[in-house]
C-alpha cells in the first residue's frame, strides 16, 4: 500500500489506486500520529498473529480488505505495515534521492507505533550474505527477499534490474507469471470435500485484446486456500466461458475473469492443449505450474502478456 498524510488527512491506496483507508482505520490512526505534517511512503501490509509470533498468509490477510465487519476483522487479523520506501517528507521530494538516502530518512521516522514498522534491511557485501538472508526468510515461511540497488532513485511503476525479487523455489531457480482465472475444476479424492481441485488460467494477448490459456494449475494450494478459492470462484461462476477467452481445454466451472494469480513453474513448453501464442496448433504451456498467491493488486489487463511469455521462452532456448 501507498500511504499519504497531509496534516490530519490520511489516504491509503492499493497498487491499482483503490482507496483503502475505510478498510484500515487502525492504520489511519497510526499514520495521523506520525510527528510530521506531510509524508508519502510505501509498505507491505500483512496480518500478524501475536500469540504465535508469525504472519498470517496472504489469503488470511485479505480478510482485512472488507467494507463490513471491519471492527471484528481488525481484532481478528491485526495489521502490520512494514515500510520499505519513502518518497516525500514535509516539502522535500525524495524520489530523486538514491535509495541509500531514502532509507536513512525512513529509519529516522520508523518504527513508530505498534503497527507501523520499518522493513528488515541489510547492506549485503557478498552473495553469501544474500543467501543467508534468503534462508532466514524461508525459515520464517516468507515469500522471499528483495535485492535493491542502493544508488537507485524511486521510479514509479517500474522495477527493472534496480529491484530484483528473489523468491522461494523447490530447490532450484523458478520463474513466475501472473495469470487470470477463467475456470476451475471440482476436487476429487481427498479434495472432493473442498469442491476445488485446480484452476484454468490464461494470459493477455494485447495485440488482439483477448486472453489465451497457458496452464491448468492443480498444485501449490493449502487446504484453507482450496476452501477459500472454491467460495470465491463459485460466487462468480457463469454458464459459458467469457467471450474474450480463446481456449481448447474445458473447465468444470467457468467464471468471470476477475482474479489474477501468481503461478510458479519450471519452464515453458509448447502444447496442443493451450492457445497462448499458438503456432501450428501448439501454444505455450507452463511445465509443473504451482499456485503461489492471489494478486489482488492487479487488474486482469495487468496479467503477463503473450509477448512476455515468448521472450521468456526464447531466453530458455527451448
Amino acid at each position: 500500500m501507498q500511504i499519504h498524510k497531509k496534516e490530519d488527512e490520511v489516504k491509503i491506496f492499493s497498487r491499482r489506486l483503490e482507496p483503502m483507508e475505510e478498510m484500515f482505520p487502525d492504520i489511519v490512526e497510526s499514520v495521523k500520529a506520525l510527528p510530521v505534517k506531510e509524508v508519502i511512503f510505501e509498505g507491505e501490509a500483512l496480518a500478524y498473529n501475536e500469540k504465535e509470533d508469525r504472519f498470517y498468509s496472504f489469503q488470511e490477510t485479505m480478510h482485512r480488505r472488507r467494507k463490513y465487519g471491519i471492527d471484528k476483522a481488525q481484532e481478528k487479523w491485526p495489521l502490520h505495515v512494514h515500510v520499505f520506501d519513502i518518497m516525500y517528507l514535509d516539502g522535500k521530494d525524495l524520489t530523486v534521492k538514491p535509495l541509500k538516502t531514502r532509507r536513512k530518512t525512513l529509519e529516522k521516522l520508523f518504527p513508530f507505533g505498534n503497527n507501523l514498522k520499518k522493513s528488515h534491511y541489510i547492506v549485503a557485501k557478498n552473495a553469501e550474505e544474500i543467501q543467508k538472508q534468503f534462508d532466514e526468510a524461508m525459515a520464517k515461511k516468507l515469500e522471499g527477499i528483495m535485492a535493491k540497488d542502493l544508488s537507485s532513485p524511486y521510479t514509479a511503476g517500474k522495477r527493472g534490474f534496480q529491484w530484483i525479487k528473489l523468491k522461494k523455489s523447490y530447490g532450484k531457480a523458478v520463474d513466475t507469471i501472473d495469470g487470470v482465472v477463467f475456470g476451475y475444476y471440482h476436487g476429487t479424492g481427498q479434495r472432493a470435500k473442498f469442491g476445488f481441485g485446480g484452476m484454468l488460467i490464461a494470459i493477455y494477448n494485447d495485440e488482439e485484446d483477448i486472453f489465451e490459456t497457458i496452464a491448468k494449475v492443480g498444485s501449490g494450494f493449502s487446504e484453507e486456500e482450496m476452501a477459500n478459492l472454491e467460495e470465491m470462484l463459485s460466487a462468480i461462476k457463469i454458464d459459458k466461458p467469457d467471450k474474450r477467452l480463446r481456449y481448447k481445454m474445458e473447465a468444470d466451472v467457468w467464471v468471470e475473469p476477475k482474479y489474477v494469480v501468481e503461478v510458479m513453474f519450471d519452464n515453458i513448453t509448447r502444447s496442443k492443449q493451450h492457445t497462448a501464442g499458438e503456432v501450428n496448433g501448439r501454444g505455450f504451456a507452463l511445465r509443473f505450474p504451482r499456485f503461489l498467491r492471489l494478486r489482488s493488486d492487479k487488474d486482469i489487463y495487468e496479467a503477463t502478456t503473450v509477448k512476455e511469455i515468448e521472450e521468456m521462452f526464447n531466453r530458455e532456448g527451448t
